[in-house]
């Protein structure tokens, strides 16, 4: 039997409530062979019924019972959580033929004498199907975990039982992604067979979610996530960008196949986007904001494509497509439910972003004439989200080469350096003049109010007044003019 330690903070405390009937299982043992340090330690402990191991857990600190009738409970000590669980088998529920099966659709027996093995079995990889023994750090390996580990393959442990969960394969796509390991090709006709329509759309979501945040390059996970057929069933409008062309001149990136499609391009974006992310240091809710955004910001290329002549050749354009992409990416937000993810507004921001993509190179390509107005008009569209659009701007144009970049090009810091110069932020678009200060003046509630209060901002933004009181001002004067 192979040994490897079996530290982490609360070990003791196990082995002296459990001795030799409790392991570490899963990814804890999975990342410590690929010797990555984690700190999420899930526990099985054999041999004990559930009372008697919430008996004696009681005393050390909380036990959270939620999961109690599945045969698995929270335990929290010194503030870190610990799922702890018994021995578990899962059999598939009997669902009728008009029912689609979803993630957990199981009847899950708990056994506390259940072998050791059985409970490895129902888990879904190879890689994963592993426990460690915390007494003594014995790695119990029946189904070559170890092996798979060491030659970066995803396989099935149980093939007859994978498509028992569709969930499955979304997870299949993700360690592919964050583990950069290769899935074995057998998975593939199986996963492609599995229908994926039931499963509730918050895991799909956290499933896509860890594959943009925690991947070192996302477009391993999307490049699975086609193969393995997600995107055909839960996501089309990304699935058409895979057979829409991109003019070769302008957009030399292809994939492996050497096809100029849509879909290559918004793959090397996104990984540029993610190295964007790492540059700037931006916080994770703005940065899934930016993988977001850089995603989905050529959906509508394929519905807008048509060959115009010019330059002395046939070329393929997609006018529009920033608007359509604005319009797609709103009706997959509202099937997916995305609203605010840890408070950060996603649903308004990311469609927003999608919208004005294109602008800020408008403003680079204008650089000699544009004023200070332009600026604040794309400051107030974009509410105040000045470094996101620059961001998605610089990922979509590096999008067009293989090289992952390691520092904003020269467009990207003149923008965010002229921002800075004019003093153009989210503080200096904010109104100065509210409804209040035009009730004041005389100025009745009503849509009367509402239309001037917008023309004052409009002339706001194009620096007709800088101070409140110089737009009291103005708005005096407008109101004069009126009687």
């Amino acid at each position: 039997m192979k040994k490897i330690r079996a530290d982490f903070r609360h070990r003791q405390l196990f082995v002296q409530l459990f001795g030799p009937d409790v392991y570490a299982v899963g990814g804890f043992v999975r990342d410590r062979l690929r010797g990555v340090p984690t700190e999420e330690v899930d526990l099985l402990v054999q041999g004990h019924p559930l009372e008697e191991i919430i008996r004696k857990l009681e005393p050390r600190g909380k036990v959270d019972l939620v999961g109690k009738s599945f045969g698995v409970i929270k335990f929290t000590v010194d503030g870190h959580t610990y799922d702890i669980s018994l021995p578990r088998r899962d059999e598939p529920s009997q669902a009728s033929e008009s029912q689609q099966r979803g993630h957990k659709d199981f009847i899950i027996k708990a056994d506390p004498y259940l072998p050791l093995e059985k409970d490895l079995e129902r888990r879904d990889f190879r890689c994963n199907s592993l426990a460690l023994r915390l007494s003594d750090g014995t790695l119990i390996d029946p189904f070559q975990g170890a092996e798979d580990i060491r030659k970066r393959i995803i396989r099935l442990t149980n093939p007859g039982a994978f498509p028992d969960d569709p969930l499955r394969v979304l997870r299949a796509a993700r360690f592919a992604s964050v583990l950069e390991f290769f899935i074995d090709p057998e998975i593939y006709p199986i996963a492609r067979e599995i229908d994926l329509k039931g499963l509730s759309v918050e895991r799909v979501n956290e499933e896509l979610f860890k594959i943009l945040l925690l991947s070192r390059r996302p477009s391993r996970g999307l490049r699975e996530m086609h193969r393995l057929g997600v995107l055909r069933q839960l996501f089309p409008e990304l699935d058409r960008l895979t057979l829409s062309i991109q003019d070769s001149i302008f957009h030399p990136e292809k994939d492996e196949f050497g096809h100029h499609t849509v879909w290559a391009h918004t793959l090397l974006s996104v990984d540029q986007a993610r190295a964007i992310a790492e540059i700037t240091g931006l916080e994770v809710t703005r940065k899934l904001a930016l993988l977001l955004a850089t995603l989905f910001h050529d959906t509508g290329k394929p519905a807008t494509a048509s060959w115009e002549y010019k330059k002395n050749r046939l070329v393929i354009t997609n006018n529009g497509h920033d608007l359509l992409s604005e319009k797609i990416v709103r009706k997959v937000f509202h099937r997916q439910k995305i609203f605010s993810w840890n408070g950060y507004n996603l649903r308004q921001v990311v469609p927003m972003l999608i919208r004005h993509h294109h602008r800020v190179s408008e403003l680079w390509l204008n650089r000699k004439l544009v004023t200070r107005k332009a600026f604040n008009r794309l400051a107030a569209d974009i509410k105040g989200e000045i470094e996101l659009l620059i961001y998605l701007d610089a990922a979509d144009r590096a999008g067009r080469r293989t090289r992952i970049i390691t520092v904003l090009d020269r467009q990207a810091r003149w923008l965010l350096k002229k921002f800075e110069e004019l003093r153009v932020n989210r503080e200096t678009i904010k109104p100065l003049i509210m409804g209040r200060d035009l009730i004041k003046l005389g100025v009745p509630p009503g849509p009367g109010l509402g239309q001037l209060l917008k023309k004052i901002y409009r002339l706001q933004l194009d620096n007709h007044f800088e101070t409140r009181a110089q737009g009291l001002k103005l708005a005096r004067k407008l109101l004069q003019e009126k009687k």
